[in-house]
């Protein structure tokens, strides 16, 4: 359960099996093993939520490793949540969803899942204007806030001012930024009133790299970062 003493959630996995397996070197085929890896890594570290975001991944395939994840990392089912596949979700036991902007509505899902279940739902925003007609959700991730591989440098960017204005629309909703952001950033995280921050290559190692080691460092300098601004909620 998230820690009462401080903003939640903080440090957050957004997972890509084919940047990971590209990075190592590995072969496609090889990429259960080396996301499994990550995830156990950014547990062990005490990452506050994977979101395993593996759009082209048919269900099957998917649900078999939630499954072995689960069984294999002591405390992932209680920090996973699948991006988009509701169904899946629900099948494994996750403990929620993470939506895109254009998903399901939040009312649809708590029909599904039932009022009384404990169950994260989160949402991806992209400007003010989504954030306020967001209501009831779990968290909000919000980007892109800086250039990264998946948004390079020319496309539509969020900026700093941009996350600002998502936080404020979002009414007390905790926002995750999101896009180019590193340890490094946490305090510009933290002082434009975000609860957090998520990322995806930042968790990626280069080629060689211990993928469970490189990850655990990672989640535990991004949680030690947001230590030392003193940030509680």
């Amino acid at each position: 359960m998230p820690e009462a003493a401080r903003a939640w959630p903080r440090v957050v996995l957004v997972t890509s099996r084919h940047r990971l397996a590209r990075a190592a070197g590995g072969a496609g085929e090889a990429w259960p093993e080396l996301l499994a890896a990550q995830i156990q890594g950014a547990v062990a570290g005490g990452v506050d939520l994977v979101q395993v975001r593996e759009p082209d991944l048919d269900a099957g395939p998917l649900s078999r490793f939630l499954r072995a994840v689960f069984a294999e990392v002591a405390g992932s089912r209680a920090r996973l949540v699948v991006n988009d596949r509701l169904d899946v979700a629900l099948a494994v036991g996750a403990a929620g969803v993470h939506l895109p902007e254009r998903s399901f509505r939040l009312d649809d899902v708590r029909r599904l899942v039932g009022a009384d279940r404990a169950w994260l739902t989160g949402r991806s925003v992209h400007s003010p204007a989504a954030a306020r007609q967001t209501v009831g959700a779990s968290y909000l991730m919000a980007g892109t806030v800086r250039a990264s591989e998946s948004k390079p440098p020319g496309g539509t960017l969020l900026g700093w001012k941009g996350l600002r204005s998502v936080i404020a629309a979002a009414a007390g909703t905790p926002v995750v930024a999101i896009g180019g952001l590193t340890a490094a950033e946490v305090p510009r995280v933290v002082e434009c009133g975000a609860a957090g921050m998520a990322a995806i290559g930042w968790f990626i190692p280069n080629r060689g790299q211990d993928v469970r080691e490189f990850v655990q460092e990672r989640v535990e300098a991004a949680q030690i970062a947001f230590d030392r601004t003193g940030r509680v909620t």
